[in-house]
């Protein structure tokens, strides 16, 4: 048994460990190609979060899909680096809109060479990525589209917040289907389109990626507020302390606002004030940590997952299915 990509993920199957690996080396091998330019700086500036490292968790989803067809496909490497640039890119943009000095343990791009640069580099990773995919047919580029416009426009719900009468956690739950659940299903059916699997198998893993991403991000909602430094890689409370709305904060407001439990109405006042001092931050993580709001997120976080695990009923047993069926419990086990 060896213990390859995210969260610990075991393949019991050596063919399949093979598999998995020689793909991941291909997609890394991949992205280097991908980001060179004719431009020094350039290549610079693209490659700057690809040598960051990261758990090239996309890839990875790829890898595993094209189990249920022709893991060797032409077509499979090239789309894992698609899906793999794509998420990069938004990584950029992300570290501009939320002035992140960080990103994977490295200064952000924005912090080392202004917000224009950051930018423009994400748009040319974009761009290398649709260059990729212009080889792999216009269904794939069609596909790859809508994600990106899904993507997109759960970033933009996010910033224009939920409208008038919207129930807020609805609201955020949309926005990370599109933020999240839009690229790591597209992982998916890249995988099985691209190995020549049954159109059956590309569905059902479709909805599997889709649930899956979801499940993900709630999970990092969980850890941004329960775990230490070294379970999550960044600092405790910082979605908190950049006033980035998450599930256990959206799920206390509502209990605020339904109950009017004074402790809760204390709790929602001290996250609106100023937590920039570190006193304050660690005041709010220890009473959200307490607070069954947290529970209660982690139960959301269970049930996305477990619906994840239940689209893979129809397929057939094997170590491929098994990895999938573990990476739902690595997810919860990540939420706690």
């Amino acid at each position: 048994m060896t213990v390859v990509g995210p969260f610990g993920l075991s393949v019991r199957d050596q063919a399949l460990e093979a598999d998995v690996q020689t793909g991941l080396a291909g997609v890394e091998a991949g992205l280097l190609d991908a980001t060179k330019s004719e431009v020094p700086f350039i290549t610079e500036a693209a490659q700057h979060l690809v040598r960051a490292g990261g758990k090239r968790f996309r890839p990875l989803l790829v890898m595993l899909a094209a189990q249920f067809g022709d893991p060797y496909a032409p077509g499979v490497v090239p789309s894992a680096v698609v899906v793999e640039l794509t998420h990069l890119a938004t990584l950029y943009h992300d570290d501009v809109m939320d002035e992140a000095d960080v990103r994977r343990g490295v200064d952000s791009a924005n912090a080392r060479w202004g917000n224009s640069v950051a930018v423009l580099t994400g748009d040319f990773l974009f761009a290398r990525a649709s260059h990729i995919l212009a080889d792999l047919g216009p269904e794939a580029v069609r596909i790859q589209a809508e994600a990106f416009e899904r993507l997109v426009t759960g970033q933009i719900l996010e910033t224009a917040g939920p409208r008038d009468g919207r129930d807020p956690v609805d609201h955020y739950l949309d926005v990370i289907a599109g933020k999240t659940g839009s690229l790591i299903a597209v992982s998916m059916r890249f995988g099985t389109m691209m190995s020549g699997a049954d159109e059956s198998v590309v569905d059902i893993l479709t909805q599997y990626g889709e649930r899956l991403g979801v499940a993900f991000q709630l999970a990092d909602d969980v850890l941004d507020i329960a775990s230490d430094t070294h379970e999550s890689g960044k600092t405790p409370g910082t979605d908190l302390r950049e006033g980035i709305p998450t599930l256990p904060v959206l799920l206390l407001r509502a209990q605020a606002a339904a109950h009017g439990r004074q402790e809760d109405l204390d709790l929602v006042e001290l996250l609106d004030g100023d937590l920039a001092d570190d006193d304050r931050l660690a005041e709010a993580l220890r009473l959200l940590r307490a607070h069954p709001a947290m529970e209660q997120a982690r139960r959301d976080t269970v049930r996305y997952a477990e619906e994840a695990r239940a689209t893979l009923v129809p397929l057939p047993e094997g170590y491929a299915k098994s990895a999938l069926l573990e990476l739902c419990d690595a997810v919860v086990h990540r939420a706690g």
